[in-house]
């Protein structure tokens, strides 16, 4: 995909995206696995909302027999009680996606599933590889013929390749994923094993869970407490983890880089995790309430009501609102079945997406000032309605205040923030933006702030300051970029 098709893109809500979220579950005991990741992708909704499919085997049945359905839209839209029902096995993987590369289609759904000459292998990835191009290049010259658009095809090919000359599939993970650059999060299941693989620089999160004899690698610990199961601890960045009834948790930490140089984005505390997990050993919910109180103590205004936009927003604002003393209050109601897959209004229409999405509280927000809090300003095209919007119910003030610094340049890991050009804070001031959306007053997050979110773990800023863990590629498997 281009970057001018990647500029047509519909960017719902103006907000910002996470790729995907990855499941995978092993039961020693033989039980059928495939409803269990569908609550565990349910759990990750929030991750991916285009499309999600789910890969299964029977590590008693016949050698190389995976089972899998994937196609475009939500769990519950995509998976109905008869096509769970059909997908029998006690190991498997699932996936729900958001595409950063790669286009919105069928084909380019996950998980990945291939047979090749030692067996079958189905993969889920979360994030997003910058050199993608180069690895596929060097496939494609020497026969490989690709089905999707996507890097997670290219990892997959360098596993199966890496398998003809490895013992274990586990060894041909490791030999593979040094091979990578960029940011991922792998769950493979093998036909007897369930391996895990987290970049050295834990971009994105992976935690490991057991429930009863089953073990389950996934993205979120929100996900486990969705399907009662305990967490065991997180996937640390660098290592690969092998789990099967033989050996248990096994672990090669041959990826992994001095702690300091370690770069997690922050972006999971701020925005895309759900504010119940745990990542890192860091609280969501924790950081976001942070977050709000940075900004009540370095940005304060007099006002009347501390309101959030839905949903990240909230727990910011609570902050905020525990910090200056400023009550906190709903000022709106948001839409809940709206997914991304709803029909945009026209531009001729009246009907505005985000009013579809969201309406304001007039009672609640009606002759007084008002501070609103938010994530983050991509474009600037949402915030301008939301300001309006809350005017327009009667408040006399709108003071916005964003639970992250101002956003200047583009993410290469799996975050979709778009070219510098359509970033609102880029070449303007905060009295610039400030006008631009309406407020009363404008204030960010200072990056200073970011580490205290994460309780010191080192973390990647690069979307803020320029400064990236990784020399950022020339281009990437979505198109040339242009600085």
């Amino acid at each position: 995909m281009s970057i001018k098709e990647l500029e047509k893109k519909p960017l719902p809500f103006d907000g910002l995206h996470e790729e995907c979220g990855v499941f995978g579950m092993y039961d020693f005991d033989g039980g059928d696995v495939a409803s269990t990741i569908y609550y565990g992708l349910f759990a990750l909704q929030h991750r991916g909302q285009e499309s999600c499919g789910i890969a299964v085997s029977d590590t008693n049945g016949p050698m190389g027999r995976v089972q899998s359905y994937k196609d475009m839209g939500l769990v519950n839209e995509v998976f109905t009680p008869e096509i769970l029902e059909e997908l029998k096995g006690d190991i498997g993987v699932g996936h729900v996606r958001y595409s950063t590369a790669g286009a919105s289609t069928r084909e380019n759904a996950q998980p990945l599933v291939l047979n090749y000459v030692k067996g079958t292998l189905a993969l889920a990835h979360n994030g997003n590889l910058i050199n993608a191009n180069e690895l596929r290049h060097d496939l494609e010259y020497t026969g490989a013929i690709f089905q999707t658009t996507i890097d997670s095809e290219v990892i997959a090919y360098h596993i199966a390749r890496e398998r003809l000359n490895a013992k274990t599939a586990e060894e041909a993970v490791k030999r593979a994923v040094k091979k990578l650059k960029g940011a991922f999060s792998l769950v493979v299941a093998s036909p007897r094993k369930l391996i895990g693989a987290r970049d050295p620089f834990g971009f994105k999160p992976l935690c490991i869970g057991k429930r009863d004899n089953a073990y389950i690698l996934t993205s979120e610990t929100c996900a486990l407490e969705t399907i009662g199961a305990e967490f065991v601890r997180d996937v640390r960045p660098g290592e690969v983890v092998t789990i099967s009834p033989e050996g248990g948790i096994q672990s090669d930490m041959s990826l992994a880089i001095a702690p300091e140089k370690e770069a997690r984005c922050i972006f999971e505390y701020i925005y895309f995790a759900r504010p119940d997990s745990h990542i890192d050993g860091v609280s969501v919910y924790g950081s976001r309430i942070k977050a709000g109180k940075f900004l009540a103590m370095d940005s304060p205004v007099d006002a009347d009501l501390v309101v959030g936009v839905p949903e990240s927003g909230n727990a910011a604002a609570l902050g905020y609102s525990m910090e200056s003393g400023i009550p906190y209050g709903t000022a709106f109601v948001k839409n809940s079945y709206v997914g991304r897959t709803f029909i945009k209004p026209k531009q001729s229409s009246r009907e505005s997406s985000v009013r579809v999405k969201l309406n304001v509280l007039k009672e609640a927000v009606a002759g007084k000032r008002v501070i609103m809090i938010d994530d983050s300003i991509v474009r600037g095209t949402t915030s301008d309605r939301i300001v309006k919007m809350l005017r327009d119910a009667g408040a006399t003030e709108v003071h916005v205040r964003i639970s992250s610094p101002p956003f200047l340049w583009p993410c290469y890991f799996g975050t979709d923030i778009p070219e510098r050009e359509q970033l609102i804070a880029y070449n303007r001031s905060i009295d610039e933006i400030r006008d631009i959306i309406g407020a009363d007053s404008l204030g960010y997050l200072a990056v200073e702030r970011l580490e205290e979110l994460s309780e010191g773990l080192p973390i990647c800023k690069g979307c803020f300051n320029g400064k990236y863990p990784l020399e950022p590629p020339k281009e990437d498997i979505r198109g040339s970029y242009e600085k």
